[in-house]
């Protein structure tokens, strides 16, 4: 069973189940996780991007 390389805790799914591109979620610390490989299982962390929409911005809006 892969562990969160963020908190050491034990990931809970079934690697027979899971394909590539899939996403798991670390039950202790909420850390999201892509499925990269499944044999063996390799996990890459994703990362949150933020665009100017999360920022409160608008396209359409000129700064000035």
């Amino acid at each position: 069973m892969p562990i969160c390389p963020e908190c050491d805790t034990p990931l809970d799914f079934d690697e027979d189940e899971v394909d590539e591109g899939d996403t798991v979620i670390c039950d202790e610390c909420g850390t999201e996780y892509e499925i990269v490989a499944t044999d063996p299982i390799e996990l890459a962390r994703i990362e949150e991007d933020y665009d100017d929409e999360d920022r409160g911005y608008d396209d359409d809006e000129e700064e000035e």
